[in-house]
């Protein structure tokens, strides 16, 4: 894990759910994956956007690289998955299903997603790939 998602779970977890730096202002969340090879679980901090009570959404922006995350690779391998989810006061795990959204939906919600957050419409504008889009449903 590298020194900045680390620094940012500390975060997440110290402010219940309200990372500052880079995050501040922002909804995320904690993503707890099954490694696809290695069996582990691995955590780390994305972005979410959410509805009300609606689904979680991910992107696998990876900052407009050229490949995929890792962590795409394990929920394509294991969608059942959880997350962590905290609103200033507490935290809560809550166990997911995994699906990779496609054709209009995806597009409909990396648009949401790019517009509430500018630097989502500039990660989708330096790759050739398209970003998938996860949708995150309580178990």
């Amino acid at each position: 894990m590298s020194d900045f998602n680390a620094q940012v779970i500390a975060d997440f977890n110290a402010t219940k759910g309200k990372p500052g730096g880079y995050f501040k202002n922002a909804p995320v969340l904690l993503l707890h994956s099954v490694g696809a090879k290695s069996g582990i679980e691995r955590t780390l901090p994305l972005m979410y956007l959410r509805e009300g009570d609606g689904p979680y959404y991910i992107f696998a922006s990876k900052g407009g690289d050229e490949h995929n995350p890792d962590w795409f690779h394990n929920l394509v391998a294991n969608s059942d998955a959880a997350i962590s989810v905290g609103d200033g006061t507490t935290i809560r795990r809550v166990p997911v299903a995994a699906r990779v959204v496609e054709g209009e939906e995806r597009d409909r919600i990396y648009a949401h997603q790019a517009g509430l957050y500018p630097q989502f419409a500039e990660y989708e504008k330096k790759t050739s790939r398209t970003i998938p889009v996860f949708e995150l449903t309580p178990a």
